[in-house]
């Protein structure tokens, strides 16, 4: 969906209402677990956050919170949309001066708690969507202690603004993997500082 003005929180909860009950809008959902279906776009960003018990604490809270979409440009209502299976979020983003609505759900969690633990979720596309994919956002620390932050995300344009200008959507796709990596090391990097 499209906006001209910034939408107001009861329009963003009429969409995600609108959305819920919809089926995802591509057959391989939770392929983003193992590998991206072929005839999709893959994008993966992954970037070192810090080492340690703490730092992965931090990334965690902050995936849990969503902010990851914390940029200005983009970002996930309702804001603290509860982490579990089902759910759907509304990712607002800012484009060409047009605000795009785009309803996803959550297509599953990991939660791993032992030697080397994981925290992460993927949510897929629903109708409300300019694109049709999954995304998937994991927190991990590895042997050595060092913690990453992993994006994994197949995706094709949907909406057909999104096919006509779709050298530009590629473009705020790699931004948004960017810009979201720069986000999570600065929310663990915000402790370290305090």
């Amino acid at each position: 969906m499209l906006r001209l003005l910034k939408p107001s929180p009861a329009t963003l909860a009429r969409f995600r209402d609108q959305q819920s009950p919809h089926d995802f809008t591509y057959p391989a959902v939770g392929a983003t677990s193992d590998r991206p279906p072929a005839g999709y776009v893959v994008d993966h960003t992954r970037v070192s956050l810090g080492q340690g018990d703490e730092i992965f604490a931090s990334a965690r809270a902050a995936l849990e919170d969503w902010r990851q979409f914390d940029l200005g440009w983009v970002s996930a209502w309702p804001p603290r949309t509860p982490i579990e299976t089902g759910q759907v979020v509304v990712i607002l983003a800012r484009c060409l001066g047009i605000w795009w609505l785009n309803a996803s759900r959550i297509v599953y969690v990991i939660d791993e708690r032992a030697d080397h633990p994981r925290f992460g979720y993927a949510y897929g596309t629903l109708p409300g969507h300019a694109e049709s994919g999954e995304e998937r956002f994991l927190i991990e620390m590895a042997e050595d202690g060092t913690v990453w932050y992993d994006i994994l995300a197949f995706s094709r344009p949907r909406h057909p603004l999104a096919r006509l200008g779709y050298a530009y959507v590629r473009m705020m796709q790699r931004r948004f993997g960017r810009h979201s990596a720069a986000a999570m090391r600065s929310v663990v990097a915000a402790p370290l500082r305090s």
